[in-house]
């Protein structure tokens, strides 16, 4: 078991690593559009004064929960915000050290589901592989299938989520003690 959770431990160590990489560096340009500096500003202007009173949360532009909205969200343009009220760093060393916690508990839940699962590396390595190829179709690419969200984010996103997810199951699954195969002649049936 101590293996286990060092493997978790270390892969969890890993996927925090590789998000890290993908998204806190100039890689996450390749997935995010940039509206300009004055765009920007009038964008935050709007935001400030239509979102502020209702408080931070993800809002669907126009809400097509009307009939009015649902005419505006058939036209165009449509947007989901993730809002917050206030400002906080660009790289916001609690969110890091949060987002640490939280890997380091996924990696220990791989490696837990992992050990439970298969006895040798090769069976818990495809079930690793093929867990985080799952995850990322159905969480990321999902969201471009039903929500139209933007491919080229989306691939990003699925492709840095899968290196992650396969490189934490990976570590776990290498650090995890192969339980002994019982040989068949050691068992008798009467």
């Amino acid at each position: 078991m101590v293996r286990t959770i060092a493997g978790g431990i270390l892969g969890g160590f890993a996927l925090f690593i590789i998000r890290f990489l993908f998204w806190q560096t100039p890689l996450s340009a390749l997935a995010l559009h940039r509206a300009g500096e004055a765009p920007g500003a009038n964008l935050q202007a709007a935001l400030a004064q239509s979102l502020t009173p209702t408080g931070t949360g993800v809002y669907i532009v126009p809400d097509p929960a009307t009939a009015q909205g649902t005419i505006l969200y058939g036209k165009g343009p449509i947007a989901t915000i993730f809002y917050n009220s206030s400002g906080f760093p660009v790289t916001d060393s609690a969110a890091l050290i949060g987002g640490l916690v939280l890997a380091l508990i996924a990696g220990v839940v791989i490696a837990l589901a992992l050990r439970f699962a298969a006895a040798d590396f090769g069976s818990r390595a495809r079930i690793a592989l093929l867990s985080a190829l799952a995850a990322v179709l159905w969480l990321d690419i999902g969201q471009a299938v039903f929500n139209h969200a933007h491919w080229g984010y989306i691939l990003y996103l699925a492709f840095s989520d899968f290196i992650a997810l396969a490189a934490a199951g990976l570590i776990a699954a290498r650090l995890i003690a192969t339980a002994p195969v019982a040989s068949p002649s050691a068992t008798t049936m009467h």
